[in-house]
């Protein structure tokens, strides 16, 4: 586990309960679990009971009053220990924070926590089929039922929301009429998964993790009128509310999978003898090692230092750190997954080492929530002052 003198006592004193709490399930509980189809029910009970799920939500609907940072590194030493949670992503991370942020006191008091102790999981969906990373395509719609009730009718169509089967709810990021300009405007509904007509169908991927991808399809569901969280014309502030932290929590995956692959490929290189000394003596070996080691560690610094602008609510600050952090971490992840493999030779694509599978899974940071090449689109120009060419 590293050692970071930026860190404060009581991060470093979470990171060795947590890395505690991960070794006592391990890669092997992880893979039996998503081998079978299952889900990581048992490390998430005992993760809710310690209070590691709503770390970050508000001591007064029961979480524990911290930040994102905090879950990030939850989420991280997790990961560094071969089990990451990936709905610690989607459920307290996006969904928990933009309820406690925006959310009615009705919602918070409904939501908050269920989504801290655990007993409640929600789904975020956002991606379309013909929208992908373009959110003003977003096609999903919602508008007032004809019948004055007050309620909504919710049409459209989402793809790849995770663990939706598991989850009570899904938050929905729809587009509603804006009565002055005629435009449409992006509102966030909380949609109950037994909502009648709400239809979700798995699709399959070659992916080996126990939360399953699904597609979303609702045509005209309606839903009352509590369902819209917050207020209708702030819903591009609190979509990006959640979509930072998102953000910052894909780093915290992607930083605990490089660290665990990374960790077997350096046990390995100290025991692995085929000449007259280990092959972690040879720099062939023993300098790609250390590269990934440092990229890892500086890929870290910019997920803490988003976590910090985040939580101290510079949202502005933290947008573009936390892209930068997601970017970061996401190469190095691969960089280290891809030399673990190298370092194990075919020991590295065999069922015995598991690092084969982390081949397929060290992509999902690359490509989500956000691609690699529009996080260099949003640093080009925002940070940089670019012209876009789209």
């Amino acid at each position: 586990m590293p050692e970071t003198m930026l860190e404060p006592d009581e991060h470093r004193a979470l990171r060795d309960a947590v890395a505690a709490l991960g070794r006592r399930y391990g890669r092997e509980y992880f893979t039996a679990v998503t081998n079978g189809g299952g889900h990581t029910e048992d490390l998430w009970n005992d993760a809710a009971k310690l209070g590691y799920l709503g770390i970050n939500l508000p001591e007064e609907y029961g979480g524990g009053g911290a930040g994102i940072s905090e879950l990030a590194i939850v989420l991280e030493e997790l990961g560094a220990a071969g089990c990451p949670l990936l709905m610690l992503v989607v459920s307290p991370s996006i969904c928990g924070t933009v309820i406690a942020r925006f959310g009615t006191e009705e919602q918070k008091r409904t939501w908050l926590p269920g989504l801290a102790d655990g007993t409640s999981k929600m789904s975020f969906g956002i991606t379309e089929p013909d929208a992908g990373s373009n959110s003003h395509r977003i096609t999903t719609t919602a508008r007032r039922a004809p019948d004055g009730s007050g309620d909504w009718l919710l049409t459209g169509r989402k793809v790849f929301i995770s663990g939706v089967d598991i989850s009570d709810a899904t938050l929905i990021v729809g587009r509603t009429e804006d009565a002055r300009s005629g435009k449409l405007k992006p509102c966030l509904f909380i949609v109950p998964r037994d909502t009648p007509g709400f239809e979700y169908r798995r699709i399959e991927m070659e992916l080996n993790a126990a939360e399953k991808q699904f597609e979303l399809n609702f045509d005209d569901i309606r839903l009352p009128s509590a369902a819209l969280v917050g207020d209708e014309d702030a819903g591009l502030l609190q979509l990006f509310a959640g979509l930072n932290p998102e953000r910052i929590m894909t780093a915290a995956f992607a930083l605990g999978m490089g660290r665990y692959a990374l960790g077997k490929a350096v046990d390995y290189a100290r025991t692995r003898q085929v000449w007259k000394a280990p092959i972690g003596a040879h720099q062939a070996i023993a300098h790609p090692l250390a590269q990934a080691h440092i990229e890892l560690e500086l890929a870290r610094l910019m997920m803490q230092k988003a976590g910090a602008l985040y939580d101290a609510g510079d949202d502005i600050g933290a947008g573009e750190a936390a892209n930068m952090a997601k970017y970061a971490a996401a190469e190095a992840n691969v960089r280290a997954v891809d030399q673990a493999v190298h370092t194990l030779g075919g020991n590295g694509l065999t069922k015995e080492y598991g690092l084969a599978q982390l081949i397929t899974a060290s992509r999902v940071a690359r490509v989500a929530p956000v691609s690699r090449e529009m996080i260099l689109n949003y640093v080009s120009h925002q940070t940089l002052g670019l012209p876009k060419s789209y």
